[in-house]
Formats: C-alpha cells, sequence, structure tokens
C-alpha cells in the first residue's frame, strides 16, 4: 500500500464522516434539540446585570 492509496482512503473516511455529521445535524430527531439551544441566548438571566462589566469595567 502506498501513500496514495492511504491518501485516498483517508480522503473517503472523511468524506463518510462528514456526510454523518450533515444528516445528524438535518435529523428531525435533533429539531427540537436544536430550536431550544437556538433560543439561549434570546432567554432573560436569572440575576441583576451588572452593565459596567459588560462593557468593559469602569469607564471614568
Amino acid at each position: 500500500m502506498d501513500i496514495n492509496t492511504f491518501y485516498g482512503l483517508l480522503t473517503l473516511l472523511l468524506l463518510i464522516l462528514f456526510i454523518g455529521i450533515v444528516l445528524w445535524a438535518y435529523s428531525s430527531k435533533r429539531k427540537e434539540q436544536f430550536d431550544e439551544a437556538a433560543r439561549l441566548p434570546l432567554e432573560d438571566d436569572d440575576g441583576p446585570r451588572d452593565n459596567n462589566r459588560q462593557q468593559g469595567g469602569d469607564r471614568r
């Protein structure tokens, strides 16, 4: 087995892995979990916000 055969098999393996990840990501079984994760940044935090901390500290 020479290096080109190895590279060909590696490319095939990575292509199969990529197709598997795409199928997993677009699976209808995962839609509810992905929708929930997409809403996380829009949900309110439990605690009060410290605006000075978010804007880079104390500005005078």
